[in-house]
């Protein structure tokens, strides 16, 4: 019985801000201090009431962000699955995709780089696309930048050059991203008259477009079905996800 009048506490103390508007203006200054030093009384003879708020307020802040990600996969569907900005690893005709946002200077990213390749080599009919999303500051913008050159001069190993550079060590910049794609047979002159012709504005533009409508505000991040996931959450709950999407089609069944 205890149990229940602390869940019932928990919940009235949730519904204070929207309650007590309406209420005070029944109460007359004496019934409101004694409810107040009431409420008081109890938080403080109970003060593990305010985990189970803090638990309620995480819950309702995560579920609004799950439902404007929701939306925003809707409305959105050609950027995040279709850009011609991005390039589709695994099978570009795969029945599933799974879309990545990055930074090259992301450890999280660095670490989930073996789920996507996990997840490639199990499941041969997934597309994944890499949504390249500088939000590190100026050396993974300028990486970046060397990035989308490689991609738009040698499409055929974007893949060899996503890897090479996410398995380097230390932080990356032009000088670094430069050196791999050279190593990778496309010369320093080509990255530069590539990136001074055709920069990545658009690119850029598009996926922090994306990544607000989604309410995505670091990398990794990714997009499967109707969902939106945010962090590096592993191969397995990602494959979770994929597998709901060809049973019901969605990434929730």
């Amino acid at each position: 019985m205890a149990l229940n009048f602390r869940k019932l506490a928990a919940t009235a103390l949730v519904l204070l801000p929207v309650a007590l508007p309406t209420a005070a203006g029944a109460l007359d200054d004496a019934q409101k201090k004694e409810f107040g030093a009431f409420i008081k009384e109890y938080l403080i003879a109970n003060p593990e009431i305010m985990l189970d708020v803090q638990d309620a307020l995480e819950k309702k802040q995560q579920d609004a962000r799950l439902q404007q990600a929701s939306a925003a996969v809707k409305d959105n569907q050609e950027a995040l699955f279709a850009s011609k900005h991005d390039i589709a690893l695994g099978n570009p005709n795969g029945d599933v995709t799974i879309v990545e946002f990055f930074d090259y200077n992301c450890g999280y990213c660095k670490r989930a780089l073996s789920d996507m390749d996990e997840i490639i080599a199990k499941d041969k009919n997934v597309r994944f696309v890499l949504k390249e999303f500088p939000i590190l500051g100026p050396e993974s913008e300028a990486a970046h930048k060397v990035s989308d050159a490689f991609r738009k001069i040698a499409p055929e190993k974007y893949g060899d050059f996503h890897r090479a550079l996410m398995t380097a060590e230390g932080r990356h910049g032009e000088e670094s991203a430069i050196e791999v794609a050279t190593s990778l047979g496309v010369s320093e002159e080509q990255i530069r008259k590539m990136m001074t012709e055709n920069p990545n504005d658009a690119s850029v533009k598009e996926a922090y477009q994306l990544a607000t409508s989604l309410g995505i505000t670091g990398t990794p991040s990714y997009i499967v079905g109707n969902e939106a996931m945010f962090g590096a959450i592993g191969s397995e709950a990602i494959e979770q996800k994929l597998a709901n999407v060809r049973k019901c089609g969605e990434a929730t069944c």
